[in-house]
């Protein structure tokens, strides 16, 4: 589906439109309840309040990738992030299983900058400079066609969680990597493996040119230029902030920050790491986090005996996996009961192969 096509979306129905939110609450209660083990609802910690509250599975997308595997009872999948993961969901998904995301504008602008034409193309030109050197791996925060395309060229997919275990397995099989579409992501854990910078360099997809400082023939990590516009927004100066007004805080972060962010922050981890170690931190500390607003709003109210607030005190939600809210969520879940599911998220039989190819190698670490 064309960015044009997911932005064409009817609006709510009336009748939703003029629910109240407690009225909207219980009738998704109800329905969940009518449906019983036919419907499966996994959520990303990302979601708002408002919608996690109904979800049978909570966790990062290594998590929700995991989970969703294992559920072959569900004649219904409805996935509340966003379109990468409904594609991860589907891919892995039984033919009798059916995955709906409530909203179709729920996208990642970081799975949209790296596009399979241009992943093509750089392909062909990486392979002109290096040969067959290197293996590609794709965060799972990439378009199905993307994974597809590690599947068949010897690579696979990975998550924050399990990045440095990637890069192990890939290093280990030849002496470069391609990692896509989170230049942030990649330089982090490449460095915490012990791989300098100067080792390091980027492929920047629109000029379809390699930026390297040094010399490319020490080149190990190819970085694609892609970010999360999210985590892109905690900079240098709210780290300095911090440490200026409360130099007993512990600042950390999500490792698609930046490098000097990261480097600067006392402790640096996937989504599901960052809640472990707030969780088991001593009543009375004061952890600082780097990561989408949704998360940290629930850390705050959660972990009561601890004080918690963003890095960035401007921060705002993620704008796509806002998408998913109440209202949305319940026309899906009327679409399943009229016998109309709508906004059907489904993968093509090649790509999917190809793609669980990838997916498959990453599980199996």
């Amino acid at each position: 589906m064309s960015v044009l096509e997911q932005f064409q979306v009817p609006s709510l129905p009336d009748h939703i439109q003029a629910m109240t939110q407690s009225d909207m609450e219980k009738r998704v209660w109800d329905m969940k309840r009518e449906l019983g083990t036919r419907l499966f609802m996994p959520g990303h910690y990302y979601q708002k309040e408002e919608v996690i509250q109904f979800a049978d599975e909570t966790g990062d997308s290594l998590k929700l990738a995991k989970t969703g595997a294992a559920n072959k009872e569900a004649e219904y999948i409805v996935f509340c992030g966003v379109h990468f993961m409904a594609e991860t969901a589907d891919i892995l998904s039984e033919d009798h299983q059916t995955v709906l995301l409530p909203d179709l504008r729920a996208g990642c602008s970081m799975a949209d900058m790296a596009e399979i034409t241009q992943l093509e193309k750089a392909w062909e030109n990486l392979q002109g400079t290096f040969a067959d050197t290197i293996t590609p791996l794709t965060y799972v925060n990439s378009t199905a066609a993307i994974k597809a395309f590690c599947g068949r060229h010897e690579g696979a997919t990975l998550t924050s969680s399990n990045a440095g275990t990637m890069l192990q397995w890939a290093f280990r099989r030849k002496e470069r990597i391609l990692f896509l579409p989170d230049q942030h992501l990649g330089r982090n854990t490449a460095y915490d493996m012990g791989i300098p910078l100067e080792e390091m360099a980027v492929w920047d997809p629109i000029r379809q040119e390699l930026d390297c400082d040094g010399d490319p023939e020490k080149v190990r990590m190819i970085l694609w230029k892609g970010h999360c516009s999210v985590h892109e927004k905690f900079t240098m100066d709210n780290v300095r902030q911090v440490r200026k007004d409360d130099p007993e805080a512990h600042i950390i972060v999500h490792p698609e920050c930046m490098f000097d962010v990261v480097q600067a922050s006392d402790a640096a981890g996937s989504t599901n790491k960052i809640i472990d170690m707030i969780q088991k931190a001593p009543a009375g500390s004061t952890w600082v986090v780097g990561t989408e607003m949704n998360l940290v709003n629930r850390l705050m109210q959660e972990e009561t005996d601890k004080k918690v607030r963003s890095l960035n005190p401007n921060m705002c939600p993620c704008l796509t996996m806002n998408r998913i809210d109440l209202p949305h969520l319940l026309w899906s879940l009327e679409s399943i009961l009229s016998a109309e599911p709508h906004y059907r998220i489904e993968v093509d039989e090649q790509t999917t192969r190809e793609a669980t190819t990838a997916l498959q190698r990453m599980l199996q670490q």
